[in-house]
Parts: structure tokens; sequence; C-alpha cells
């Protein structure tokens, strides 16, 4: 399963700090009813996630307060990729 979306890097202040990319509450929606049986602890979802030229494997994770899924931006992707919150970003997603 494919999926791509736009939307803004935003980050959590709190522990942690995280960035997030947020999928929109639409797709999330989708994903979670075909998907939710393959998440594993804390509706984690295994992906391989593509902004720009940068692709990697890593998870997304449903938020029950923001209901969606959030794709968690580690600094070692913000940097390669040359991203920053509050950037509006292009995501491709296979599941």
């Amino acid at each position: 399963m494919n999926y791509s979306f736009t939307n803004l890097i935003w980050q959590y202040h709190g522990k942690g700090d995280w960035v997030f990319v947020s999928l929109p509450k639409a797709m999330a929606a989708e994903i979670r009813s075909a998907n939710q049986a393959f998440e594993e602890g804390w509706g984690r979802l295994k992906v391989t996630a593509k902004i720009g030229e940068l692709k990697w494997k890593t998870a997304i994770w449903y938020d029950t307060k923001l209901d969606t899924y959030l794709l968690p931006l580690k600094t070692e992707i913000r940097k390669k990729g040359k991203l920053a919150v509050e950037d509006r970003v292009t995501v491709h997603l296979s599941l």
C-alpha cells in the first residue's frame, strides 16, 4: 500500500522534543481501518518513508489524542534532508 501527502514538520515540546509530520486524518483512518491488526505496541506500523530523494525504513505511530498517525523525523534524517520544523514536505509512505 502506498500513500502520499504534504504537511508541515512540527515539534512536540515535551520530553525528548520529538519532531514529526502528521498524516492527514482521513488517510490515517483508512490506513488504520485496513492495518490495525498489524500494529505493534503503541499503534506502531512499519513503513518505508521518502521525502525528496531521502528514503528510509521507519514506523508511523498512532496518536489517539491527535487521532492520526505520526511520522517521526530523527535528527539524522532531518540533517541529511536539510529539513526543519515548519517546513512543508511531501511524504511518500509504503506499508
